[in-house]
């Protein structure tokens, strides 16, 4: 992903390194910003956006409202409005920061209407901001700004019907008709740009195999994605072979796809999955081991090998463990599996107190406040007071009280 949205957050200003891509798994067309710098884009989308520059146009949208500082603005008007209108305007309101493009807010409300409809213009502006600055970034990055068209007729295909009967007033994003109109001027008076390099092209057909691959029912992968020859298509077939489970086709999918590209660390990476989710830990070990010395800092790897050696599950195989999945962790905070695996290896190195620190992490992670608080307090008490680890499992604790407090009032 990074090879396809780096050129966009470069010219907007952003350092790649501050902003986080996050995908959803989910089959609704959306894309939204949230928590600072983070963009979110949901896998059904990805599986609709045929081309890179159609990526590069809905992350340039979600970037221009990063830079343009509307979550910001979004929550001082959150604020502002909580004395004047109802609580269905600022629960819309906190929705569209979640990126929900359309709220019927208005039935049941005795608030003012006058307040509804000045909360709701700033969103519209803010879109229509995000718009203008994702046709800049687009120009200035060199991708093509036709994109933009293109993904906003996709989007435009979703509310096919809903104009006539939709009051834009009450409507948390502009409408696609609207915005369309708006920009096809400015792509018309934009710079064409140039084709992607084939490599990042190539890297976004993969992407795409594999969501497919994973997130479709196998035999409408296989009926979709015929034998043609291409990359992409065999490596979604084998993923779908792989599900079905047809694990003779599938490994040899894979022996394929490695012999056509020994040096790709992700595809050692899914013959390790393959492996693993087959029953055969030495093997997906190996796979995992070799996908890890061609890419030694992607978390993704070192993960997937942490949980490869505690399937293998000799002492030495998790003391292994333990150290790969430390240095995954380190790199990504955000790996829920990483931890779970780390509190297993734990566990059987006999060490419960870290054992109980990390699954309280992995709660927490996910959002399971109570279950982080129980393993947060027993890790407490298992740590001497004062050290890390005690301080850690206290950090937890202070924030499940607040938040049970919160709750509460």
């Amino acid at each position: 992903m990074e090879r396809i949205v780096d050129p966009i957050l470069r010219v907007s200003g952003l350092s790649p390194a501050q902003v986080r891509i996050y995908l959803i798994d989910n089959p609704d067309l959306n894309a939204f910003v949230a928590g600072g710098d983070n963009i979110f884009l949901h896998t059904g989308l990805l599986q609709r956006l045929e081309t890179v520059d159609q990526v590069r146009a809905v992350v340039a949208h979600e970037v221009g409202h990063i830079t343009g500082g509307h979550l910001f603005r979004r929550n001082e008007q959150i604020r502002a409005a909580s004395g004047t209108v109802g609580l269905g305007v600022l629960l819309a309101i906190a929705a569209a920061a979640s990126g929900n493009a359309e709220l019927a807010i208005g039935a049941g409300l005795t608030s003012s209407q006058v307040a509804e409809r000045s909360l709701l213009s700033h969103n519209r502006a803010e879109e229509a901001s995000a718009d203008q600055a994702a046709l800049r970034y687009m120009e200035a990055a060199g991708a093509d700004p036709q994109a933009i068209l293109e993904v906003m007729a996709l989007f435009r295909g979703q509310e096919y019907g809903a104009d006539m009967f939709a009051d834009p007033y009450v409507r948390t994003h502009p409408l696609w008709s609207d915005r369309l109109r708006f920009m096809r001027e400015g792509v018309g008076n934009a710079r064409p740009g140039t084709a992607p390099d084939p490599g990042t092209a190539r890297l976004h057909a993969r992407m795409r195999a594999k969501l497919d691959g994973f997130l479709e029912p196998p035999s409408e992968t296989l009926r979709r994605r015929p034998d043609d020859g291409s990359e992409a298509a065999l490596l979604a077939r084998a993923i779908a072979w792989h599900r079905l489970p047809d694990i003779a086709r599938a490994r040899a999918a894979m022996a394929v796809l490695l012999a056509a590209h020994p040096d790709d660390p992700y595809y050692h990476e899914l013959a390790g999955q393959f492996a693993l989710e087959s029953g055969r830990a030495r093997d997906a070990v190996a796979a995992y081991r070799r996908a890890a010395e061609l890419a030694p800092h992607e978390p993704l790897i070192l993960s997937g090998l942490g949980r490869a050696l505690i399937a293998l599950d000799t002492p030495a195989a998790t003391e292994e463990a333990l150290q790969v999945l430390t240095r995954a962790r380190r790199i990504d905070k955000a790996d829920a599996r990483a931890l779970a695996n780390l509190a297993i290896a734990y566990a059987r190195l006999n060490r419960p107190a870290d054992a109980s620190l990390a699954t309280a992490e992995r709660y927490m992670l996910s959002g399971q406040l109570r279950d982080a608080g129980i393993h947060a307090a027993r890790a407490a008490r298992a740590f001497p007071q004062g050290a890390p680890g005690w301080r850690q499992a206290e950090d937890i604790l202070r924030v499940v009280r607040r938040a049970t407090s919160s709750e509460g009032r």
